[in-house]
């Protein structure tokens, strides 16, 4: 019993990430084989699972093919992010000169006060409709902390004596960097991943909400939310499924950074 009440909370948090992401991958693909004919607008029932959106479009359908934009700009964001912050952060905790570790952060201290709703907000406006703007600008927002981030957690294990002993040893900069200074960072990143794809789920959603983003009439769950919200007493599922496929994500993704911090916690201690 105790083993199982200790696997239950991770259980939940993989079924609260797999069952929005699978929705998301696999959607596109389902949606075309099923019979989702459009109706009267909010209406329930009468041959719709889950009833009918304002435009009287079928709601599963809608949520089949409206994760890969809610999801895969948000998860793409982060992935920018720490793929160039990560980068920045990694070269700067490392850097042989103070000048180089300064001309690498000091310019993304600049975009630190911005707001990041503001900033999106604009790039969507300028470049309407356009998901890989989004992503990109969600992406730059999180550039900045991410490279301190991954700068304060480096800079430590790069100053070192395991460093010093393999430069000695005449190993590469990068076989330094990733094998043994990127696995120091990989604790502070697992913890701060779950956060970071919430606030960038948050930021796609607010923006897409605000009618800032895609298109009015894209299946987008976000814009689903928005658009249908007038009809929620008459029509709730046209709401309630996409904010809760949203919801489920944004929990069970933070459940499952934490466990696996904690898990990552305690293998240390036990070594």
């Amino acid at each position: 019993m105790r083993n199982l009440l200790r696997r239950t909370p991770l259980a939940i948090a993989v079924i609260l990430v797999v069952v929005p992401l699978a929705v998301a991958a696999l959607g596109p693909f389902i949606e075309p084989r099923l019979d989702l004919r459009p109706g009267m607008p909010y209406m329930p029932g009468d041959g719709h699972l889950l009833g009918t959106d304002g435009l009287g479009r079928d709601v599963l359908g809608l949520l089949l093919i409206g994760g890969r934009t809610a999801l895969g700009m948000a998860i793409g964001a982060v992935a920018v992010a720490y793929l160039v912050g990560g980068t920045i952060g990694l070269v700067a905790a490392s850097a042989p000169h103070r000048w180089l570790d300064e001309l690498l952060i000091r310019p993304l201290d600049i975009l630190l006060p911005l707001p990041s709703l503001l900033v999106i907000s604009v790039v969507a406006v300028g470049w309407r409709a356009s998901p890989l703007a989004i992503t990109l600008a969600v992406a730059a927002v999180n550039v900045p902390t991410v490279a301190r981030l991954v700068r304060a957690a480096a800079l430590d294990a790069a100053s070192s004596p395991v460093v010093e002993a393999l430069r000695m040893q005449r190993e590469s900069w990068i076989g330094i960097h990733l094998r043994y200074v990127g696995r120091s960072v990989l604790g502070p990143v697992a913890a701060d991943i779950g956060t970071r794809i919430t606030l960038a789920v948050f930021l796609v959603a607010s923006v897409n909400f605000l009618g800032l983003g895609l298109s009015p009439t894209a299946p987008d769950w976000a814009v689903s939310v928005s658009r249908n919200r007038e009809g929620l007493l008459l029509q709730p599922w046209a709401v309630l499924a996409p904010a809760l496929l949203l919801v489920a994500f944004t929990l069970g993704f933070n459940l499952l950074a934490d466990r696996l911090v904690a898990r990552s916690r305690q293998v240390v201690l036990t070594r």
